[in-house]
């Protein structure tokens, strides 16, 4: 008997994913298959899940070759003419555990090839099939899937639908076992987190659960959010932010750019004020507070002044841990249509954002010198701060246990401890 294999590409949210169907696979004993969860972010993730592909076809010739995830529900056509392919699913098809009931030895043949349905028709989300997954230390609970907005660069919507939200209830008795099972810390996410509530009744937001999870699970002593759109940030979370010591200091936020225009032509629901001012008052909140982003270079219709404003709001935010985008267009989507830069252009302006990231970065690491810190320890030798700021150590220290530990200096991007 072969257990299937598993290829995860994209985000944490289908990490999450992969954790399910594995579950689903083994106990509807499924065999000798290879499933690669694939992710539409960009026209590169397409390319890179295409390749992927054809290597564990090389690497697996006898096993049935499944495609799912993102790329497989935006375009199935494009694998469904891999020769390399046997089946590709939707992302909804995915979690239902009829699907995988149906991958017996010869489901090859009696089974259409392509087996993905309309995405919007979903209504619920499969927060409930696992108790999260993640390393020893830390775990990561889906709260939320799908996104009601439609950001003329984005094609996630049309991969995972519109938002839907995992009851507050069902959050709070998975992070309960996950306690009971040692994990320390415990990750919120989803892909547009601060939507969560809206499609259940009395619409709760986001604050609400966040504040629920620590007044119901007093025994978790770190939660921590993934993403989050700042300009949706309640009332109720930025009182959690305030006031509640085990909700992380570090927010990683969906800003995109820094110039109104471009903005506006992503159709963002902020501007450049806005997200200065979150970040001034959730500093203010709390003063240890650090921030990574998102940040797309070279959007359409881009000029030098406007890039210039993305540039300067990584230092107006003060952000820490950035991620850059070269923006690459995706079919279907509003932007792909819009007068493009030139790619040179687009490549020379990501080098300089992640620049301004690691100067970013450097001061950061700099600032932590002699502090003393609380340290998840993610392996023997290595832990993050609350800020998620990776630390090494000398000498081993107990993984999955959080520890005490003056900051000595910094090294190779990592905070070091003795």
């Amino acid at each position: 008997m072969s257990v299937p294999k598993f290829t995860t590409l994209g985000c944490r949210l289908n990490a999450y994913e992969t954790e399910a169907m594995k579950e689903l696979a083994a106990k509807h004993g499924v065999e000798n298959a290879v499933v690669v969860n694939t992710c539409a972010v960009t026209a590169e993730a397409v390319r890179k899940a295409r390749q992927e592909i054809r290597k564990l076809r090389r690497d697996n010739p006898g096993a049935k070759l499944i495609v799912t995830g993102c790329a497989a529900q935006t375009e199935p056509e494009t694998f469904s003419v891999m020769e390399e392919v046997d089946l590709v699913i939707g992302n909804s098809e995915k979690m239902q555990p009829e699907t995988w009931a149906g991958l017996g030895p010869d489901f090859i043949g009696r089974t259409e090839k392509v087996q993905v349905d309309d995405i919007m028709s979903v209504t619920e989300t499969a927060g409930h099939l696992i108790d999260g997954f993640g390393t020893r230390s830390r775990a990561y609970v889906q709260v939320q899937n799908g996104c009601d907005h439609r950001c003329t660069f984005c094609i996630i919507p049309y991969g995972r639908g519109n938002s839907r939200s995992v009851p507050a209830g069902v959050v709070v008795d998975q992070i309960k076992r996950l306690v009971d099972r040692g994990y320390n810390e415990v990750v919120l996410t989803g892909v547009d987190l601060t939507s969560w509530g809206a499609d259940l009744p009395a619409a709760p937001r986001l604050g609400d659960l966040v504040m629920r999870i620590l007044k119901l699970v007093p025994d978790l002593p770190r939660l921590r959010i993934s993403s989050i759109d700042s300009i949706e940030a309640d009332e109720a979370l930025m009182q959690a932010i305030a006031t509640e010591p085990r909700l992380m200091p570090h927010l990683h936020l969906s800003l995109q750019a820094g110039d109104d225009m471009i903005l506006k032509r992503m159709k963002r629901r902020h501007l450049r004020d806005d997200a200065i001012r979150f970040c001034e008052e959730a500093r203010r909140l709390r003063p240890d507070m650090t921030f990574g982003a998102d940040i797309i270079a070279g959007f359409p219709t881009e000029t030098e002044a406007m890039f210039e404003n993305s540039l300067r709001l990584v230092e107006d935010c003060g952000l820490t841990w950035l991620h850059v985008f070269p923006y690459s267009p995706r079919p279907g989507t509003p932007a792909a249509r819009m007068p493009q830069v030139h790619g040179a252009a687009i490549k020379e302006r990501a080098a300089r954002l992640r620049a301004a990231g690691a100067t970013q970065v450097e001061k950061h690491l700099r600032a932590q010198h002699g502090a003393t810190c609380k340290v998840l320890m993610e392996n023997p030798r290595m832990g993050r701060t609350e800020q998620f700021t990776e630390v090494a150590f000398a000498a081993d220290r107990p993984e999955g246990q959080i520890v005490t530990a003056t900051i000595t200096g910094h090294a190779d991007g990592q905070l070091t401890a003795a």
